[in-house]
This record gives structure tokens, sequence and C-alpha cells, in this order.
């Protein structure tokens, strides 16, 4: 057991903060005679002297500093315990569990964890990159608190969040775009085609394949795009990821007759509206806040 209490540590503070006994009292509503005491015990149990005094006011040793200085660590620690438990008694989550498809925007996403971590900066956040069945999978499994999914899920009721594009490109040096003619499903067929892998471990679909000769299945987008860079093969990407890519001639789309572009609505999903915390509909509403941001931006660039 601790021989100095975090109270003995809090009047300490207190008495530094604001330069002397007698103001700290007013402060924290206790009489001067008993911060003295507190002080004084603290010094006793340690066998170091925290405060001397100069003139009518006192100051940290250079003991006190470095002891103080790990005491406040001490006192914020127990003052966000404090507010954690507090916030659990109120119905607040320990933890939220997130499935969100890796076409969704990642600027949307990356602002909406973090304007939800300035409120909720104790909630532990569980993030799973789903792709196609694997959140709706984690949802049947009651995995997942909330799923961001561009697949239906029978039996739940979805909001709808966004539409993202997916623009079909290869690098610009790629044999497709050496044809100097319009594409047509035929020509794809000859080429490699790049898709990620469905994250879904029961009902994992090859939504997308072209039944292409050549496939490279990977487990996540940012690998894809890497390898479209390289020339090593075509794929649809979502046109949030390759803006730049395209604008920088690293990415050309492909010139094909139909389906350059697919337009897939992403919808958000809670396991149970009713049930859930406070966390997770604030979660909720950072992502639908972001993602309503995201496309005033988008719009903004193209003016």
């Amino acid at each position: 057991m601790s021989r100095v209490t975090l109270s003995q540590w809090q009047m300490l503070a207190a008495v530094v903060d604001h330069g002397g006994f007698a103001r700290a009292a007013e402060v924290v509503h206790k009489s001067p005679s008993t911060l003295n005491h507190a002080v004084h015990k603290l010094e006793e149990q340690l066998g170091v002297q925290v405060l001397e005094p100069i003139g009518r006011q006192v100051r940290l040793t250079e003991a006190g500093e470095l002891l103080l200085r790990r005491a406040r660590q001490l006192i914020e620690s127990a003052a966000s315990l404090e507010d954690v438990a507090s916030r659990l008694a109120s119905g607040l989550e320990a933890e939220i569990v997130l499935a969100i498809d890796q076409v969704f925007p990642a600027s949307a996403q990356a602002k909406a964890l973090e304007r939800f971590s300035e409120t909720y900066p104790q909630v532990r956040v569980q993030l799973h990159e789903s792709v196609l069945n694997g959140g709706i999978e984690m949802l049947y499994d009651g995995r997942a608190d909330l799923v961001i999914s561009g697949i239906e899920a029978q039996g739940f009721l979805g909001e709808p969040l966004v539409s993202v594009r997916f623009v079909a490109v290869a690098h610009p040096d790629h044999p497709l775009h050496q044809l100097g003619r319009v594409l047509d499903l035929r020509d794809l067929a000859q080429y490699r085609q790049l898709v990620v892998r469905d994250s879904a471990l029961r009902q994992s679909t090859n939504a997308g394949w072209l039944k292409a000769e050549q496939r490279w299945t990977v487990g996540h987008l940012n690998t894809s795009l890497d390898m479209l860079k390289r020339g090593l093969g075509f794929a649809w990407m979502p046109e949030t990821r390759i803006a730049d890519d395209i604008c920088q001639g690293r990415l050309k789309p492909l010139p094909l007759a139909a389906g350059c572009v697919r337009v897939v609505p992403i919808q958000m999903i809670f396991r149970d509206r009713d049930r859930a915390g406070p966390a997770a509909h604030a979660m909720a509403a950072a992502l639908k806040q972001a993602v309503e941001e995201q496309c005033l931006e988008s719009f903004d660039s193209l003016e």
C-alpha cells in the first residue's frame, strides 16, 4: 500500500499552483492548517523535503519539483479514471467495433476517428478494414457494432452514407493503353486483373472479376494500388484513392466502350440501433459529418 495518499498529492499541487497555503485553501475549500498538515505529513512519510519557505511564500525544492511532476501524472490518471467510470455508469461503452469497407474514403474515415477521439478519448476502437461480405459477416455474427459496406444486409436497415465511384485504370505504359482504340471486355480478358480478396470467411465472392486469363488476388486495396502503379495489371479502383495518381500521370483510365465507371452506394448499418450506446451513435454521427465535409471538399476542388 502507498504511504502517501492521492489527496496529499492533490493538496501539494494546489499549494504550489496557487502560490501558498492561504490562497490554495480558498480554492480547494479546506483550511490552511489542513493543507499544511497534509504536506508536512507527506514529507515525513517520504523522508524528503518538498517545500521550502521564501519569505511569506513557499516554493518547491529540487526534489519536490521531481516528485510533483510525477505526482501530476498520477492526479491526471485518477481524474481520467473517474471520468471513465462516470461514462460507464451512464451507459457509455468501453469499446466499439467498426467494420469499414476499404473502399470507403480514407480521408473521411480519418476525420471521423479524429473527431470521435476528441469527445471519447477513453473509448477503445477496434477497426476492421473489410472487403465485400467481410463486414456483413461480422454483422451477422454480432462481432461489429457498426458496419460500413456496399453490400446489402438481410434483416438489417441500412442508412445511405455515400456513393463511391470506381474507375477502371492501368499504368500509362500498360499494353491495354498501347492498343490505341476503344476497349471492350474481350480486350480486358487477355490481361491480368488485380482483385481484392473478400474478407468474409464463409460467404466470400469474386465480385468484379471479369474471368480474365490472369488474376492476382490481394488482401488490401493499397496492395492493389501499388501493383497498378508498377504496371502489373488493371483494376477498378475507388476514385478517391486514385485521383492524385491520375492527375500526376501515374495511372490512366482505360478507354472502355462501356463500364469504365461503376458507382457503388455505401451504407451504414447498426447491429442494433436502439440498443447502441452513446459512443456508437457518436461514431456514426462523426462518419456522416466527415462524409459531408469530404463531399464539399471534392466539390470545391472541381470548381
